[in-house]
Protein backbone atom coordinates (compact mmCIF):
# COMPACT_ATOMS: atom_id res chain seq x y z
CA UNK A 1 0.00 0.00 0.00
CA UNK A 2 1.42 3.45 -0.89
CA UNK A 3 2.56 5.53 2.07
CA UNK A 4 0.00 8.23 1.27
CA UNK A 5 -2.86 5.77 1.71
CA UNK A 6 -1.30 4.44 4.90
CA UNK A 7 -1.03 7.98 6.21
CA UNK A 8 -4.66 8.66 5.31
CA UNK A 9 -5.79 5.46 7.05
CA UNK A 10 -3.70 6.32 10.10
CA UNK A 11 -5.32 9.75 10.34
CA UNK A 12 -8.79 8.21 10.11
CA UNK A 13 -8.04 5.75 12.91
CA UNK A 14 -6.39 8.45 14.99
CA UNK A 15 -9.41 10.72 14.59
CA UNK A 16 -11.75 7.87 15.54
CA UNK A 17 -9.62 7.13 18.60
CA UNK A 18 -9.69 10.77 19.72
CA UNK A 19 -13.47 10.91 19.34
CA UNK A 20 -13.83 7.61 21.23
CA UNK A 21 -11.68 8.81 24.14
CA UNK A 22 -13.40 12.20 24.18
CA UNK A 23 -16.86 10.58 24.28
CA UNK A 24 -16.22 7.63 26.60
CA UNK A 25 -13.56 9.19 28.83
CA UNK A 26 -15.99 10.88 31.25
CA UNK A 27 -18.14 7.75 31.46
CA UNK A 28 -15.07 5.59 32.10
CA UNK A 29 -13.90 7.87 34.91
CA UNK A 30 -17.41 7.91 36.40
CA UNK A 31 -17.51 4.10 36.41
CA UNK A 32 -14.02 3.83 37.90
CA UNK A 33 -14.94 6.25 40.70
CA UNK A 34 -18.22 4.42 41.31
CA UNK A 35 -16.39 1.17 42.07
CA UNK A 36 -13.65 2.85 44.15
CA UNK A 37 -13.67 2.95 47.94
CA UNK A 38 -15.21 6.23 49.21
CA UNK A 39 -12.00 7.04 51.09
CA UNK A 40 -10.16 7.04 47.74
CA UNK A 41 -12.70 9.01 45.71
CA UNK A 42 -10.13 11.63 44.68
CA UNK A 43 -7.46 9.09 43.75
CA UNK A 44 -6.18 10.00 40.28
CA UNK A 45 -5.05 6.49 39.34
CA UNK A 46 -6.44 5.97 35.80
CA UNK A 47 -7.36 2.31 36.39
CA UNK A 48 -9.69 0.78 39.00
CA UNK A 49 -8.20 0.53 42.50
CA UNK A 50 -9.62 -0.20 45.97
CA UNK A 51 -12.69 -1.82 44.45
CA UNK A 52 -15.90 -1.94 46.47
CA UNK A 53 -19.67 -1.85 46.04
CA UNK A 54 -20.16 0.55 48.95
CA UNK A 55 -21.00 3.46 46.64
CA UNK A 56 -23.84 1.50 45.03
CA UNK A 57 -25.19 0.58 48.45
CA UNK A 58 -25.03 4.25 49.47
CA UNK A 59 -26.86 5.26 46.28
CA UNK A 60 -29.87 3.13 47.28
CA UNK A 61 -29.61 3.96 50.99
CA UNK A 62 -32.74 5.86 52.06
CA UNK A 63 -31.61 6.69 55.59
CA UNK A 64 -30.00 9.94 54.40
CA UNK A 65 -33.13 11.18 52.69
CA UNK A 66 -32.20 9.84 49.24
CA UNK A 67 -34.67 7.71 47.31
CA UNK A 68 -32.84 6.75 44.15
CA UNK A 69 -34.95 3.68 43.41
CA UNK A 70 -38.16 5.71 43.37
CA UNK A 71 -36.48 8.34 41.19
CA UNK A 72 -35.52 5.69 38.62
CA UNK A 73 -39.14 4.56 38.46
CA UNK A 74 -40.28 8.16 38.05
CA UNK A 75 -37.86 8.72 35.16
CA UNK A 76 -39.10 5.58 33.42
CA UNK A 77 -42.72 6.72 33.80
CA UNK A 78 -41.97 10.24 32.56
CA UNK A 79 -39.76 9.05 29.70
CA UNK A 80 -42.16 6.32 28.56
CA UNK A 81 -45.22 8.57 28.68
CA UNK A 82 -43.40 11.34 26.82
CA UNK A 83 -42.14 8.94 24.16
CA UNK A 84 -45.48 7.23 23.52
CA UNK A 85 -47.52 10.44 23.32
CA UNK A 86 -44.91 12.25 21.21
CA UNK A 87 -44.71 9.30 18.81
CA UNK A 88 -48.48 8.95 18.40
CA UNK A 89 -48.97 12.66 17.71
CA UNK A 90 -45.70 13.05 15.80
CA UNK A 91 -46.31 10.14 13.44
CA UNK A 92 -49.69 11.47 12.36
CA UNK A 93 -48.39 15.03 12.03
CA UNK A 94 -45.33 13.87 10.06
CA UNK A 95 -47.46 11.76 7.74
CA UNK A 96 -49.80 14.69 7.15
CA UNK A 97 -46.94 17.06 6.35
CA UNK A 98 -45.23 14.55 4.08
CA UNK A 99 -48.16 13.07 2.14
CA UNK A 100 -51.10 15.49 2.22
CA UNK A 101 -51.28 18.86 0.50
CA UNK A 102 -53.30 21.53 2.31
CA UNK A 103 -53.36 25.30 2.59
CA UNK A 104 -50.84 26.67 5.09
CA UNK A 105 -48.72 23.53 5.08
CA UNK A 106 -45.43 25.44 5.11
CA UNK A 107 -46.65 27.72 7.88
CA UNK A 108 -47.54 24.73 10.03
CA UNK A 109 -44.14 23.16 9.38
CA UNK A 110 -42.44 26.43 10.29
CA UNK A 111 -44.42 26.75 13.53
CA UNK A 112 -43.46 23.21 14.54
CA UNK A 113 -39.81 23.98 13.87
CA UNK A 114 -39.99 27.28 15.76
CA UNK A 115 -41.28 25.47 18.84
CA UNK A 116 -37.87 23.83 19.22
CA UNK A 117 -36.02 27.16 19.14
CA UNK A 118 -37.17 28.46 22.53
CA UNK A 119 -34.54 27.94 25.24
CA UNK A 120 -35.83 26.02 28.24
CA UNK A 121 -34.84 28.74 30.69
CA UNK A 122 -37.26 31.18 29.00
CA UNK A 123 -40.17 28.81 29.70
CA UNK A 124 -39.39 28.18 33.36
CA UNK A 125 -41.25 31.15 34.86
CA UNK A 126 -44.46 30.98 32.75
CA UNK A 127 -44.71 27.21 33.13
CA UNK A 128 -44.15 27.41 36.87
CA UNK A 129 -46.84 30.07 37.22
CA UNK A 130 -49.27 28.21 34.95
CA UNK A 131 -48.82 24.84 36.65
CA UNK A 132 -49.11 26.47 40.07
CA UNK A 133 -52.44 28.02 39.11
CA UNK A 134 -53.89 24.73 37.85
CA UNK A 135 -52.38 22.61 40.63
CA UNK A 136 -49.95 20.55 38.59
CA UNK A 137 -46.77 21.26 40.58
CA UNK A 138 -45.40 18.00 41.95
CA UNK A 139 -47.37 15.80 39.52
CA UNK A 140 -46.10 13.77 36.58
CA UNK A 141 -47.99 15.79 34.00
CA UNK A 142 -46.04 18.91 34.95
CA UNK A 143 -42.93 17.24 33.49
CA UNK A 144 -44.51 15.09 30.79
CA UNK A 145 -46.32 17.91 28.97
CA UNK A 146 -43.23 20.16 28.54
CA UNK A 147 -41.12 17.17 27.51
CA UNK A 148 -43.69 16.31 24.84
CA UNK A 149 -43.42 19.82 23.42
CA UNK A 150 -39.63 19.42 23.24
CA UNK A 151 -39.76 15.95 21.67
CA UNK A 152 -42.48 16.67 19.10
CA UNK A 153 -40.45 18.87 16.68
CA UNK A 154 -37.70 16.25 16.49
CA UNK A 155 -40.28 13.49 16.04
CA UNK A 156 -42.18 15.31 13.31
CA UNK A 157 -39.16 16.31 11.25
CA UNK A 158 -37.38 12.96 11.57
CA UNK A 159 -40.45 11.01 10.49
CA UNK A 160 -41.64 13.52 7.87
CA UNK A 161 -38.36 13.25 5.98
CA UNK A 162 -38.74 9.47 5.98
CA UNK A 163 -42.42 9.37 5.01
CA UNK A 164 -41.77 11.75 2.11
CA UNK A 165 -39.32 9.25 0.57
CA UNK A 166 -41.58 6.20 0.79
CA UNK A 167 -43.01 5.14 -2.58
CA UNK A 168 -46.46 6.58 -3.22
CA UNK A 169 -47.43 3.47 -5.19
CA UNK A 170 -47.76 1.40 -2.00
CA UNK A 171 -50.27 3.79 -0.51
CA UNK A 172 -52.17 4.10 -3.80
CA UNK A 173 -52.39 0.32 -4.09
CA UNK A 174 -53.84 0.09 -0.58
CA UNK A 175 -56.38 2.81 -1.39
CA UNK A 176 -57.40 1.04 -4.59
CA UNK A 177 -57.94 -2.17 -2.58
CA UNK A 178 -60.47 -0.31 -0.43
CA UNK A 179 -58.35 0.89 2.48
CA UNK A 180 -59.01 4.31 3.91
CA UNK A 181 -56.15 6.80 4.21
CA UNK A 182 -55.75 5.97 7.91
CA UNK A 183 -55.76 2.22 7.18
CA UNK A 184 -53.14 2.71 4.48
CA UNK A 185 -51.06 4.67 6.96
CA UNK A 186 -51.45 2.13 9.77
CA UNK A 187 -51.18 -1.11 7.78
CA UNK A 188 -48.79 -0.18 4.96
CA UNK A 189 -46.75 2.94 5.65
CA UNK A 190 -46.21 2.62 9.38
CA UNK A 191 -44.53 -0.83 9.23
CA UNK A 192 -42.16 0.50 6.57
CA UNK A 193 -41.27 3.41 8.87
CA UNK A 194 -40.31 1.10 11.76
CA UNK A 195 -36.56 1.98 11.69
CA UNK A 196 -37.24 5.71 11.82
CA UNK A 197 -39.91 5.27 14.50
CA UNK A 198 -37.56 3.15 16.60
CA UNK A 199 -34.78 5.71 16.31
CA UNK A 200 -37.07 8.58 17.20
CA UNK A 201 -38.42 6.68 20.21
CA UNK A 202 -34.93 6.12 21.62
CA UNK A 203 -33.89 9.74 21.11
CA UNK A 204 -37.13 11.06 22.64
CA UNK A 205 -36.81 8.75 25.65
CA UNK A 206 -33.19 9.72 26.30
CA UNK A 207 -34.01 13.43 25.99
CA UNK A 208 -36.91 13.09 28.45
CA UNK A 209 -34.80 11.17 30.97
CA UNK A 210 -31.94 13.69 30.75
CA UNK A 211 -34.11 16.79 31.31
CA UNK A 212 -33.20 18.57 34.55
CA UNK A 213 -34.09 22.26 34.75
CA UNK A 214 -37.88 22.03 34.54
CA UNK A 215 -37.96 18.83 36.57
CA UNK A 216 -36.01 20.52 39.35
CA UNK A 217 -38.65 23.24 39.68
CA UNK A 218 -41.84 21.35 38.82
CA UNK A 219 -41.36 18.05 40.66
CA UNK A 220 -41.88 17.04 44.28
CA UNK A 221 -40.12 14.43 46.41
CA UNK A 222 -42.53 11.72 45.25
CA UNK A 223 -42.21 12.52 41.53
CA UNK A 224 -38.63 13.75 41.07
CA UNK A 225 -36.67 11.98 38.29
CA UNK A 226 -33.14 10.67 38.57
CA UNK A 227 -31.52 13.87 37.32
CA UNK A 228 -33.00 15.81 40.25
CA UNK A 229 -32.50 13.00 42.76
CA UNK A 230 -28.80 12.65 41.94
CA UNK A 231 -28.27 16.41 42.21
CA UNK A 232 -29.87 16.35 45.67
CA UNK A 233 -27.87 13.41 47.04
CA UNK A 234 -26.70 13.94 50.60
CA UNK A 235 -24.11 12.01 52.60
CA UNK A 236 -22.87 11.74 56.16
CA UNK A 237 -21.41 15.25 56.02
CA UNK A 238 -24.01 17.80 54.83
CA UNK A 239 -21.21 20.07 53.60
CA UNK A 240 -19.49 17.43 51.42
CA UNK A 241 -21.41 15.91 48.48
CA UNK A 242 -21.22 12.08 48.35
CA UNK A 243 -19.28 11.96 45.11
CA UNK A 244 -18.91 8.19 45.15
CA UNK A 245 -22.65 7.60 45.50
CA UNK A 246 -23.34 10.21 42.81
CA UNK A 247 -20.95 8.44 40.42
CA UNK A 248 -22.55 5.09 41.23
CA UNK A 249 -26.03 6.46 40.56
CA UNK A 250 -24.85 8.00 37.28
CA UNK A 251 -23.34 4.67 36.24
CA UNK A 252 -26.56 2.82 37.04
CA UNK A 253 -28.57 5.24 34.92
CA UNK A 254 -26.11 5.37 32.01
CA UNK A 255 -25.28 1.68 31.54
CA UNK A 256 -28.80 0.58 30.42
CA UNK A 257 -28.92 3.41 27.88
CA UNK A 258 -25.47 2.47 26.54
CA UNK A 259 -26.44 -1.20 26.28
CA UNK A 260 -29.69 -0.31 24.52
CA UNK A 261 -27.89 1.85 21.96
CA UNK A 262 -25.24 -0.84 21.35
CA UNK A 263 -27.86 -3.57 20.88
CA UNK A 264 -29.94 -1.53 18.45
CA UNK A 265 -27.24 0.57 16.80
CA UNK A 266 -28.02 -0.81 13.35
CA UNK A 267 -31.68 0.16 13.64
CA UNK A 268 -30.70 3.58 14.97
CA UNK A 269 -28.28 4.22 12.11
CA UNK A 270 -30.75 2.98 9.51
CA UNK A 271 -33.43 5.20 11.03
CA UNK A 272 -31.21 8.28 11.04
CA UNK A 273 -30.14 7.76 7.43
CA UNK A 274 -33.59 6.74 6.21
CA UNK A 275 -34.94 9.09 3.61
CA UNK A 276 -31.57 10.71 3.08
CA UNK A 277 -31.15 9.41 -0.48
CA UNK A 278 -33.83 9.29 -3.12
CA UNK A 279 -34.14 6.06 -5.06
Amino acid sequence: MPWTKRLGSARVYLGALIILVWGLGPFYWMAVTAFRDPDYTFDTTPWPTHLTLANFQNAFDTTRGNNFGRAVTNSIIIGAATTVIALVIGMMAAYTLARIEFRGKRIVAGLILSASMFPVVVLVTPLFQLFTDIGWIGHYQAMIVPNISFALPMTVYTLASFFSELPWELEEAARIDGASRFQAFRLVMLPLAAPAVFTTAILAFIAAVNEYLLSRLLSADATEPVTVAIARFSGNDPLVPPYGAIMAAGTIVTIPLVIMVLLFQRRIISGLTAGGVKS
